[in-house]
């Protein structure tokens, strides 16, 4: 696929359905606000619900590979956005607390369902050599999105908080219909398997588990820059509403940078020394979060923090898809993907307490001196992807799985 050639049209059509989800994505940063404001309940309350759903997409995420492997990829997306509808509506409707609280669980129940079987197939209808563009594109669409997002928050919050999750459950039926019309039909493959005709089992897989390790504390790093950012302003004596600035910031260079991923001095970089580079530039947009306090050096430090996830968004899903079997990569991604939730459960623990006990700078020193540790991780254990590899291991198949050896002989996936 030459650089100018498009997409294949299945891969176009879901980023298209992924922008129009995306834009009505914004419900969930102020469910804290309508439990509290609607219902009475403590700040603490609150934070505990938004807890509980952190922790409900860990198995929904399982679950979404799961199906996506043995129900069909459209079926799991139709199914995941009309549940996450569902859910919207019942929040919305709630007259109670305790009717809040099982909406919000229920949609941590409905809310990952979507990501894996759509990051399965951008991973399986495009070439292997073009995934981190693929990936890449995924990410900058729901940028897109999210741009788009929090100025229809910013209008529809000042009416009725509840007027968000309803808007949200309508993108996520309209979403689920442009899948249901665009996407082909679910096809029957036949069940994947391991080494000697054994049963897939991800979590045997040794290679996928140093993955999702190195991923989950991205991941940490990554929800912390989300949630502290407010807090961390309001620190330095800034307006915690500047945090969206800094958002849309990153979202833009998200968009805007896209093309430097298809530069040759960046598709040279093996995926190790690429996710290297990509932590080094975390670790320097943290460090600007910690030494600056003016508002134009903290959009330059966002930028340049936007530039680091770039790198990863797209060099790590594509690690992850060719590391699956074939007809697997649904639960391998949903496993890599678990990596999220569990940072969404830790991070305001860990971010809390930071500024509580040590302050800002510290906060944003300790996260840029954790990206720099994960740079050095990187270059010895992550493993090699792309053209470059070497087949070591050939009872797998794929040359990545092959120099991988991720599922090796004292662990195999039975």
């Amino acid at each position: 696929m030459p650089r100018s050639e498009p997409l294949p049209r299945t891969v176009r059509l879901l980023l298209l359905a992924r922008v129009v989800n995306r834009l009505g994505a914004f419900s969930l940063p102020f469910l804290t606000a309508l439990i509290s404001t609607d219902h009475g309940a403590s700040l603490t309350a609150a934070g505990l619900v938004s807890a509980a759903f952190g922790l409900a997409t860990i198995p929904s995420r399982l679950a979404g590979g799961h199906l996506a492997d043995r129900i069909g990829r459209r079926t799991t997306i139709e199914l995941g956005l009309c549940g996450c509808a569902v859910a919207q509506l019942a929040i919305a409707a709630s007259t109670s607390l305790t009717r809040a609280v099982a909406g919000a669980v229920l949609l941590g129940l409905a809310f990952e369902l979507y990501e894996p079987p759509s990051q399965a197939i951008i991973g399986e209808s495009v070439p292997e050599q073009h995934r981190v563009r693929a990936f890449s594109l995924f990410s900058a669409a729901l940028a897109a999105g999210g741009m788009g997002a929090g100025l229809l928050a910013a209008l529809l919050g000042r009416w009725d908080l509840r007027w968000l999750f309803v808007t949200d459950a309508a993108t996520c039926l309209a979403c689920a219909l442009l899948i249901r019309l665009a996407l082909p039909r679910d096809r029957p493959e036949p069940a994947a398997t391991g080494r000697k005709g054994s049963a897939v089992r991800p979590l045997r897989d040794r290679t996928l588990l140093n993955v999702l390790a190195t991923g989950t504390a991205y991941a940490l790093i990554n929800q912390q820059a989300a949630i502290s950012l407010p807090l961390a302003l309001e620190r330095q004596g800034l307006p915690a509403a500047d945090a969206g600035l800094l958002f849309t910031a990153a979202a833009a260079t998200t968009v805007l940078a896209q093309p430097l991923i298809r530069l040759p001095c960046a598709t040279r970089l093996t995926t190790p020394v690429a996710l290297a580079v990509a932590h080094l530039l975390l670790a320097a947009g943290l460090t600007g979060y910690a030494l600056t306090h003016t508002l134009p050096a903290l959009l330059a430090s966002a930028a340049v923090q936007s530039l680091g996830d770039l790198l990863v968004m797209g060099r790590i899903y594509a690690l992850v898809t060719e590391l699956a079997p074939a007809g697997a990569s649904g639960r391998y991604l949903a496993v890599f993907g678990t990596s999220w939730g569990i940072a969404a459960t830790l991070a305001p623990l860990v971010g809390t307490q930071l500024l509580a006990h040590a302050g800002t700078t510290a906060l944003w020193s300790a996260m840029a001196a954790f990206c720099l540790l994960l740079a050095a991780v990187h270059l010895r254990v992550t493993p090699v992807s792309g053209r470059s590899v070497l087949p070591l291991n050939p009872g797998r198949g794929a040359a990545l799985r092959h120099e991988a050896g991720a599922v090796d002989d004292e662990h195999p996936a039975a």
